[in-house]
């Protein structure tokens, strides 16, 4: 892997990220997912409408109670497989939204999976997600995020954001 821009340009670029969801409202809820340890079901269901609006609706098949039992595992784990790994269970929840969920509130840095992270990594998207593709794409990205000094949600941006404006559709 490798970035197909220069790491000195992480900031720029990342200062242009424009996306089409509006985040904020995400990034204030770390502090009580934090504190709580876990998400509620409408925590949930504002994390997988921001990333993938189209699959959201099947985190209503979840109780509340659900959410909050396999989410709190997870952030507790202490394996990185069963930190990943127990969020897909959730209904709703596939690999690029569980690395949303582990990159927003987890209190590790980690990368979103994302098509466009993926190719300004120099990777392609896998027909099927899975650890042993997950794993070494979080080390890269925490090595480069870690090598520069930025934090992994200013990487993230950057990646992202240089997809957007350099990959062919």
């Amino acid at each position: 892997m490798k970035l197909r821009f220069d790491e000195s340009q992480i900031t720029n670029i990342a200062n242009r990220y424009k996306y089409p969801r509006e985040e904020e409202e995400l990034l204030e809820l770390r502090s009580q997912i934090e504190e709580k340890g876990c998400l509620t079901k409408d925590q949930l269901r504002l994390v997988a409408k921001w990333k993938a609006p189209r699959s959201a609706r099947h985190v209503e098949k979840n109780t509340h109670e659900y959410i909050k039992e396999v989410t709190s595992f997870a952030f507790s784990a202490k394996d990185e497989r069963s930190r990943i790994k127990i969020l897909t269970i959730i209904d709703g929840v596939s690999w690029p939204t569980a690395s949303v969920i582990l990159h927003l509130f987890h209190k590790d840095q980690y990368p979103i999976l994302d098509f466009r992270a993926l190719w300004s990594s120099g990777l392609d998207v896998p027909n099927q997600y899975k650890f042993s593709f997950w794993w070494p794409y979080v080390e890269f990205c925490r090595d480069v995020a870690n090598r520069t000094a930025v934090a992994m949600r200013v990487l993230d941006r950057a990646m992202w954001q240089y997809s957007k404006e350099n990959q062919k559709a």
